[in-house]
């Protein structure tokens, strides 16, 4: 009688250790849950910055393989020969050049474009062909577009030939150079360095 008395029932150590264990399967799977989370997070944030990384690098090159080269004497005129002239320019806060850029299916042309650091962001501004002479260049009203935000560093060198070394030095605007490389620090991370060429 007593043996099926006590078998009726659980123990008060049967609950405490049933109630233990189901406290550490719990724990288990809400720190799961939370690094699950966390991981989650770190890998957006990390596809993003590629993504970045890869939509900025590809715009900057094609901007720079449509540069104009011409075989013009230099120097920026409303002419005929200012669409056939060079205009690559370092500036102490970024690069300009003129390209050949194409708005929608009937807009384009030669313009004059500037990437430079502007505060915490990477902006590319454009000069239209109304306004390439060079005392016109009025960057601040200029249209612009943000590249990337968050610029903790950036910097522009250039190589005239493939073999010779890299300068921040670019003395004569009317020549264009064989290589750009581009550095480029956001968030606290350095992108892989751009090297493009321009075509010439």
């Amino acid at each position: 009688m007593r043996s099926a008395r006590a078998s009726s029932g659980f123990t008060l150590i049967e609950v405490v250790v049933a109630l233990s264990i189901f406290s550490l399967v719990m724990l288990a799977v809400v720190t799961g849950m939370r690094t699950l989370g966390n991981t989650q997070t770190s890998m957006q944030r990390v596809i993003d910055r590629v993504d970045e990384m890869r939509t900025v690098s590809s715009f900057l090159r094609d901007l720079l393989e449509s540069a104009v080269v011409g075989s013009g004497g230099g120097g920026l005129s409303l002419g005929g020969g200012a669409a056939e002239s060079t205009y690559f320019r370092l500036a102490d806060e970024g690069v300009e050049w003129k390209t050949q850029l194409l708005f929608g299916e009937a807009f384009g042309g030669s313009y004059i474009v500037r990437v430079a650091q502007e505060g915490d962001e990477l902006v590319l501004r454009w000069l239209g062909p109304d306004r390439m002479e060079p005392d016109s260049k009025k960057w601040d009203d200029s249209p612009s577009r943000v590249l990337v935000h968050g610029l903790d560093e950036f910097s522009v060198s250039l190589r005239d030939r493939y073999s010779s070394d890299w300068t921040e030095d670019w003395e004569d605007a009317s020549v264009a150079p064989a290589l750009v490389r581009m550095r480029i620090k956001a968030n606290d991370r350095y992108w892989p360095d751009l090297v493009m060429r321009v075509q010439r």
